[in-house]
């Protein structure tokens, strides 16, 4: 473990950012389009959630908001980016059913860029290097072309045994389709078949949803790598943030999982961490197993060898 920690560091000091020209940005405007229209689609959304949108279509996007950030948490990144426990099929399922539904792409390409970033956090061969402002780390970094050394490095990863993964794969494979499908089109039809949701509501307050898990996740890579202390590293960006933790449901505490990414509690108390106390639900039904953990001795170590006290929380 400690070689791993060793071999991340080194990997990042190859891409000192103070040693690379000035970064040049290439716009992809289908991209902008894209995100600009999601935008326009969920505020009106926001309003007809106050005005308009029955009480029930509300409560139902909200489960889903619930459903999608746990196939993020739980799924892509705790799971299939960090290996940090074991799932058996029946929570695999779950899980890549409520990560198609956040439409957050594919596991396999949301576990390589998440990988890419650990390896090479805040270089330029960092997706989102926060290095470059809140916007570039928020959701700027997707609405230009990839860094030529994000497109190198990310060659380089190893995504073997997610390939490997019947179950990623087959997302991987249709997620086009499973994607407009489980995030759009059934997630929009059901309230207007049940309670007879209207369409504009059913549909707007769909891509609010989505669009309010966008933002939480894109919020990890932004305010959590430049807002909050960083009581476990105080030679990285990522910190530990409060409100991000509650909004995205336990992954704010940031400078603890960067310390010991493979730890699937993601901190080293339960506070504010909902992905941990379910993860540890699915452990006592026994559909998850093999949990990871860094030892409170180890925690303790790393705070006095590198951890900065001085700092206040977000």
């Amino acid at each position: 473990m400690a070689s791993c920690i060793t071999e991340n560091l080194s990997s990042a000091l190859q891409f000192n950012e103070n040693k690379n020209p000035k970064v040049t940005y290439k716009i992809v405007w289908s991209n902008v389009v894209l995100f600009t229209s999601l935008h326009l689609v969920g505020v009106y959304g926001c309003y007809l959630t106050i005005f308009a949108a029955k009480v029930d279509t509300i409560i139902y996007a909200f489960g889903l908001y619930m459903l999608s950030a746990f196939g993020i948490t739980g799924g892509a990144h705790r799971l299939w980016s960090h290996r940090s426990y074991k799932a058996k099929l029946p929570l695999r399922i779950f899980l890549i059913i409520c990560h198609t539904i956040s439409y957050e792409n594919s596991v396999i390409r949301w576990a390589r860029d998440h990988r890419v970033h650990h390896k090479y956090q805040e270089t330029e061969a960092d997706p989102h290097n926060a290095k470059r402002g809140f916007f570039f780390s928020h959701i700027g970094w997707l609405l230009v072309k990839k860094h030529p050394a994000v497109e190198a490095k990310g060659k380089t990863i190893d995504m073997t045994d997610l390939y490997s993964d019947a179950l990623v794969k087959f997302q991987h494979k249709y997620i086009s389709i499973l994607g407009v499908l489980m995030a759009i089109i059934i997630p929009t039809a059901l309230p207007m078949l049940i309670w007879n949701e209207t369409f504009k509501s059913a549909y707007s307050l769909n891509v609010f949803r989505i669009l309010a898990g966008l933002h939480v996740t894109w919020l990890v890579n932004s305010a959590a790598h430049l807002y909050g202390n960083r009581p476990y590293d105080r030679n990285i960006g990522a910190r530990q943030n409060s409100f991000v933790s509650f909004v995205g449901i336990g992954e704010g505490w940031h400078n603890f999982h960067h310390a010991f990414p493979w730890d699937y509690r993601a901190s080293d108390f339960g506070t504010l961490n909902l992905t941990l106390h379910l993860l540890n639900f699915f452990a006592r039904i026994g559909w998850a197993y093999d949990l990871k953990i860094a030892t409170p001795d180890a925690v303790q170590r790393r705070c006095l060898r590198t951890g900065d006290s001085n700092e206040n929380d977000f």
